[in-house]
């Protein structure tokens, strides 16, 4: 099945990337969701790198190129997620999701409030406890993990009160 609308199948690649240059990186992300042509084209390094100057400046680009395993996109993405939610170690909610966050880099997945039985297996064994198997449901570290969702809580709460202050 064919992802474009009639006609821009023929549309070189070139002419493609041309169009995505003209969309913000809210769009460009949508558009990467279209079709697997579309995240390819999408995920181009020159349109994330081009986004990337156009908002923080050619001297931060410099600052922040990419070496080795990253992308501009990647780049781009904590940058981003630093201005939002600053350097420091914080613990941030995007959907129904909590991440744990240092310098703008998600440094873990705390999962759901629907997943504690996850997010607190990843919390025990990032830490070097091991359950034993022996079917216990009960938690290791039940108090802290219920400790980072509230403060992940209050963080989202404080953010949204502070930006309705602003405006």
């Amino acid at each position: 099945m064919n992802c474009l609308p009639l006609g821009m199948e023929s549309l070189p690649v070139e002419v493609c990337l041309k169009i995505f240059c003209l969309l913000d990186y809210q769009h460009l992300v949508v558009a990467q969701q279209v079709c697997r042509k579309w995240k390819l084209l999408a995920s181009s390094d020159s349109l994330w790198s081009n986004l990337f100057k156009e908002r923080w400046g050619e001297d931060s680009a410099a600052f922040h190129d990419p070496n080795g395993s990253k992308s501009w996109k990647d780049v781009f993405e904590v940058q981003d997620r630093c201005d939002r939610v600053g350097v420091g170690l914080k613990i941030i909610r995007e959907g129904s999701y909590y991440y744990l966050v240092h310098q703008g880099e998600i440094q873990r997945c705390l999962g759901s409030r629907g997943d504690r039985e996850e997010a607190r297996s990843l919390i025990c064994h990032s830490n070097g406890l091991e359950r034993e198997s022996t079917g216990e449901t009960g938690s290791c570290l039940g108090i802290l993990d219920k400790i980072l969702f509230f403060i992940g809580d209050l963080e989202v709460a404080s953010a949204d009160t502070k930006r309705s202050r602003v405006t």
